[in-house]
This record gives C-alpha cells, structure tokens and sequence, in this order.
C-alpha cells in the first residue's frame, strides 16, 4: 500500500526531488538571466529589456524553494537542523544576495542616474551569481559528505565551516551549477527578449552549454574516482524508527556508481543532462528558442536528478560520524506526517502547476527595447 512507511518515505524522496527540481528549473532561468546581465544588455535599455523578461515572474517561481525548504523542515526533520544549521553562513550568503534581487527591480530605475543602475545592476548579478554557485556548492559536499554527528540522545553538532565547504570538488560542483543555470537563463532569453538581447543570448548560451558539458563530465569522472561515496553495511528496516545511528556505513571510492548498476534505469539521469546541453547547443545557433528552453530544462532535470539518485538511500552523509549519515530510511518524520503532508502535496502542488501555467500564458510575448522605450516608467 503506498501508505505503508517504507512507501510513504520513497514517495517523499521523489516528492523533495520534484520541488527542488522545479526550483532548479523554474527559479533557476531567473538566476541565469540575473548572471548575464551585463553580457546581454550594452546599453540602460537593452539591460531593463532582460531585465523585464522575470521581473513579473521571479516572484512565484520562488515559491519553489519555498516549497523544497517546507518538505525538508516537515518530511525530514534531521536533514533540516543539520543543512540549515551546519550550513549557516552559505545559506545567510544565499539568502543575502536573494533579497538584493526584489531590491534591485525596485530601485535600480527609480533615478535616472547611470552611476545609480550601474551599481544594482552588478547588485542583481550578484544575486544570479552567488545563490547558483552556493546551490552547487552545497550538493559538492553533500556528495562527500559533511563532518556532523549525533551523540545518543540525537543532538547534532557540528564542524562544518565555510571555508571548509569551498573545497575543490565543492567548487567544482558550484561551476557546474553556474554554467548550467547560465545556458538555462540564455534560454529563457531567447523566448522572451526581443533584438538584440535574444542574439546575445544564444551566443552566451552556446559557450554555457559547452562549459556545462565539459564540468559535467569533470564532476562524474571526480565521483567515480576521486571522491569517497557512502555505503551502509549492516541490514536495514525501511519501515523501521527514525535512528540515524541503528546502522553501520563505510567509504569507498565510487560507491555513488552502485546505484547505476544496481538500476540501469537510473542512467537516464545523467543521460538527460549530457543530451539537453548537447541539444541545447545546436539549438542556440539554429535560433530555435522554444525548443531550446526546453532542452535545457531537460539538462537541468537530469543534472540535478543525477545527485539524488546517485546518493539513493542517502540525504546527507556524515564524514566525521558515519553512522550519523542521514538516510531515507532513518530521517523521516512519523508515518501519520507524511501521510497528511502527501494528502496535502496532492492537493496543493497541481495549484501551483496550473497558477503557473497561466501567470505564463497570460505573460506570453517578447520584451523589447521598443516597449520600454514607450513606457520607461511603468516597467522595471
């Protein structure tokens, strides 16, 4: 029955990989375009064109991370206290360099003074910048596991420092992150800006796609052999009580690519993201916009679906206490919490799709240096 525990936890592992899949793409093309600000847009009017392409949608497509941040503090109480604790100061930087992104739309053109624009414009590339190299960041050290333990009572503590998450393959994990929210934003400007932007876009975009793929393939062959993975040794009770330290892990070098061959199917993931970057590349110099987006949203799904399955049962693992690595199978919170919490996933999560869908339809159309000409002040 799929409310039975072990089911109800699966469902909430593919459930946390659909909201933070849908922020990657959908909060993701923000960040990107917000990076490329100043590669797009030459002059005050072709920087508000790209400018005006999220300024209308930013706002509800945060509600994704929103949503992802809810389903860990609610469906995986232990993996919340130790990412967003243990994380501290990445996430206050992540959260910092969001809040200058509503800052920035609000005052950039409030004074007509290029000093004054210059200065938010770099303020929301910043906000592009950082929250997509810290996201990847995050995910670099969460495949290498973290240094946090749980004493026998289950309180956590912690010797996780930034510096410490700023290591090689963290940050090489972070230029993934960047290059592909970068081709993923490129896209979105393809759809929706007019000339010359959208031209400048696909260029950009076609240089991100080649640097997606080439960090892609670095990062894969740093897990397959530099990198330790995580496996747990002793038997488990998908069904059983919350207790990250009922098991016994060890490291192996490559233990991420298990999965793969204990699944082919699992494959796909990785597959998507090499294929959509690759697709998304010939479709940025045959000037096909759509279908270029929707490439690289393909190669979003799959470079970030690849984490999770390759970590599969893991959340977090612990590099200082292995037994205290977080799994799908001992972090959960009770059977009763994720059976209410499905009901209401179920209820809420097609609102969203369908508010979605129509906040874009209603916005369809390009932003052009015409349009802002004509109104200066009634857009961003």
């Amino acid at each position: 029955m799929i409310f039975d525990y072990e089911n109800l936890r699966l469902v909430w592992w593919l459930l946390l990989g659909v909201l933070l899949i849908g922020f990657a793409v959908m909060d993701g093309f923000d960040l990107g375009v917000a990076a490329l600000l100043p590669f797009v847009g030459r002059s005050d009017v072709e920087r508000r064109v790209a400018i005006n392409t999220i300024g209308p949608v930013w706002e509800g497509n945060q509600v994704w991370l929103v949503l992802g941040a809810g389903a860990i503090f609610a469906a995986w109480p232990p993996l919340y206290a130790v990412s967003f604790s243990g994380f501290y100061l990445a996430m206050f930087l992540v959260l910092a360099s969001l809040i200058l992104r509503p800052v920035g739309f609000t005052f950039r053109s409030k004074i007509d003074n290029p000093v004054w624009r210059s200065i938010w414009d770099w303020a929301l590339v910043i906000s592009g910048v950082v929250p997509a190299l810290i996201f990847g960041v995050a995910v670099g050290n969460a495949l290498q596991g973290v240094p946090f333990a749980f004493d026998p009572d289950l309180r956590a503590s912690y010797q996780i420092t930034l510096l410490g998450l700023l290591n090689p393959f963290g940050l090489l994990c972070g230029l993934v992150s960047l290059a592909m929210l970068l081709m993923h934003g490129a896209a979105y400007l393809g759809v929706k800006a007019g000339e010359p932007v959208a031209s400048r876009a696909r260029q950009a975009g076609g240089v991100a796609a080649i640097v997606t793929l080439i960090l892609f393939a670095l990062a894969g062959v740093a897990t397959a052999f530099l990198i330790p993975g995580y496996v747990i040794t002793s038997a488990i009770d998908p069904a059983g009580p919350s207790n990250p330290l009922g098991k016994t892990v060890v490291t192996q070098t490559g233990a991420w690519l298990m999965n793969y061959g204990a699944h082919p199917w699992m494959l796909a993931a990785p597959a998507l993201g090499f294929a959509g970057a690759v697709a998304a590349f010939f479709l940025f110099r045959a000037a096909r916009p759509v279908v270029t987006w929707l490439a690289t949203s393909a190669s979003v799904v799959g470079i970030v679906a690849t984490a999770g399955v390759s970590m599969f049962p893991f959340l977090l693992p612990s590099s200082s206490s292995l037994s205290s690595s977080l799994t799908v199978w001992d972090a959960s919170s009770s059977r009763l919490t994720l059976g209410v919490m499905l009901v209401a996933a179920v209820v809420f999560v097609p609102i969203v799709l369908a508010y979605t869908a129509w906040v874009f339809r209603v916005l369809r159309g390009h932003v052009t240096v015409e349009e802002i000409t004509r109104d200066p002040h009634g857009v961003y």
